[in-house]
């Protein structure tokens, strides 16, 4: 059947991720950094998401396309509005799936330098690193580095612009980091695992200034809403000069 449904400029989309939020049907998702119409079945047509994309990229077109499913979109909005229970704890000693050595969580333990520098030599800046694995994807859900955790969630191009991540982001607080640009994979959903079975004390959100990367703060956005918990959380954007912006 022939029906209006709206259609996405790929090139013109900067995936900021407002128009998933404004589309109440679940039709909408980002997938690579872009926004996506995940069914067609899904879009009602109306177009509430359009006035939302500060890019113009979405419009409304006449196409072949299934019908809209007013039952299929309620039976997925109930599924989101009451997820599966949480997953069991994982030990800390224990190996991801994968069973690689390198997923092996576990807590780090700075020591403080030994011996003074020479005069003429500054200090060696220490890591501020407090676990492993950092990468969100590789991370167990629960942990015992959660409890009570200040979290930071760093886009991973953050480290290499930001000079001073570790002393004023990383210290005191547990990293996770990712690319939603790059990254297979739903961010959303493991943060919101995370939120919902750790006692989590706060969440920042450290991103670069590249429209994809509001992909970050999209997801955790998501994950606090879908958690049921009330968070505080701030997002700070380093610029690709180096700066700070705190949104």
């Amino acid at each position: 059947m022939k029906r209006t449904l709206i259609t996405i400029d790929e090139k013109a989309c900067n995936g900021c991720g407002q128009c998933v939020t404004a589309c109440h049907e679940g039709a909408l998702q980002l997938v690579n950094g872009k926004a996506k119409l995940v069914s067609d079945s899904y879009c009602d047509g109306l177009g509430a998401c359009l006035p939302t994309c500060p890019v113009d990229a979405i419009h409304l077109e006449e196409r072949e396309a299934a019908a809209f499913d007013e039952k299929a979109v309620a039976k997925a909005q109930a599924a989101k509005a009451h997820p599966a229970p949480p997953a069991p704890a994982i030990p800390a000693a224990t190996k991801l799936a994968c069973g690689c050595p390198g997923t092996l969580a576990k807590s780090l333990h700075r020591a403080a330098p030994a011996g003074a520098p020479a005069p003429s030599t500054a200090p060696a800046a220490a890591s501020e690193l407090r676990q492993w694995p950092v990468q969100i994807q590789l991370v167990p859900v629960k942990a015992p580095y959660f409890d009570q955790a200040k979290l930071l969630i760093a886009a991973d191009c953050t480290a290499y612009a930001y000079a001073r991540i570790h002393d004023q982001f990383m210290k005191g607080r547990i990293t996770l980091i990712g690319c939603p640009k790059l990254d297979d994979a739903d961010y959303a959903e493991k943060l919101g695992a995370i939120f919902a079975n750790n006692d989590i004390q706060s969440v920042t959100v450290l991103r670069m200034e590249v429209p994809c990367c509001g992909g970050l703060a999209h997801a955790t956005q998501q994950a606090l809403a879908a958690s049921g918990k009330t968070i505080p959380w701030r997002v700070i954007t380093v610029t690709t000069d180096g700066e700070l912006v705190e949104d």
